[in-house]
């Protein structure tokens, strides 16, 4: 039986991300507990609802640019199956920008 609570997550962003997220540094997130959710899902939910201007500098398809450091609890999220990992309870996941203007 699924319950109905929420799942807390942080999302983070660094290194010039921030500035397409309204300057959003951390965001704390409840994802509803009915079902499972992966990065790619993650992804999708934050186009939807969080990006404030340019999705174009920050989404790539259905995953992040190149250039998008993501890190899930500290570690590169290539190492944790990238848009197929299942997000879990406390999560911290952090968005890292690499890309700068010349």
């Amino acid at each position: 039986m699924m319950t109905s609570e929420c799942m807390p997550v942080t999302l983070e962003f660094g290194g010039g991300a921030e500035l397409l997220f309204n300057n959003l540094k951390e965001h704390e997130l409840q994802l509803p507990n009915s079902r499972i959710w992966t990065v790619r899902e993650l992804l999708i939910w934050m186009k939807d609802n969080l990006i404030a201007e340019r999705p174009d500098l920050f989404f790539h398809g259905d995953s992040v640019r190149p250039g998008i450091l993501v890190l899930v609890n500290e570690t590169d999220w290539e190492l944790m199956g990238e848009l197929e990992y299942e997000i879990q309870r406390k999560d911290k996941i952090m968005f890292i920008s690499t890309l700068h203007g010349g």
